[in-house]
């Protein structure tokens, strides 16, 4: 199933909501340091509730750390950015993929959209700027896990 990834997150609101949404799905987060704000428990507490020991956390020091790690396990890296021109919707995902979300204030640098092998867009209404980073991931992690069939088993009635 597919990883999501975070570069240098600004509020740890939305990173503790993305935590939380890994942990009930089963996705592994990288997070990609500096984080604008401390990596703590506290941090990340009230979003994240009770959840924060269940997610599966990867930290990386750096992007180029996180890009070495990404060439040894062979990952494809998809970028979720407003500059994109693909619709997620129209994009097949892998198992394989890493799911990068940018910072909630500046996105990512020009040289992480270079070393993207996707950019991908979520539509939206005219004229409007882009979606909480926590909404956005996911809506586009549960399509990727939709068409890699990687939703966790759970309890179904």
């Amino acid at each position: 199933m597919p990883d999501l990834a975070l570069y240098q997150p600004d509020i740890p609101q939305n990173t503790g909501t993305i935590l939380r949404l890994a942990a009930c799905m089963d996705v592994r987060v990288h997070l990609i340091e500096p984080a604008g704000f401390p990596l703590s428990d506290h941090a990340l507490k009230r979003a994240g509730m009770d959840y924060l020991e269940r997610a599966p956390l990867v930290r990386h020091l750096s992007f180029d750390t996180f890009e070495t790690w990404r060439a040894e396990n062979g990952r494809r890296l998809v970028l979720m950015s407003t500059a994109a021109a693909m619709p997620y919707c129209d994009f097949a995902f892998a198992e394989t993929d890493v799911l990068m979300l940018g910072r909630e204030s500046a996105g990512v640098p020009q040289a992480v959209h270079e070393r993207a092998d996707a950019r991908l867009i979520i539509p939206m209404a005219p004229g409007l700027r882009s979606l909480n980073v926590a909404v956005s991931a996911a809506m586009v992690l549960g399509e990727g896990l939709r068409q890699t069939r990687g939703f966790p088993a759970g309890q179904v009635e």
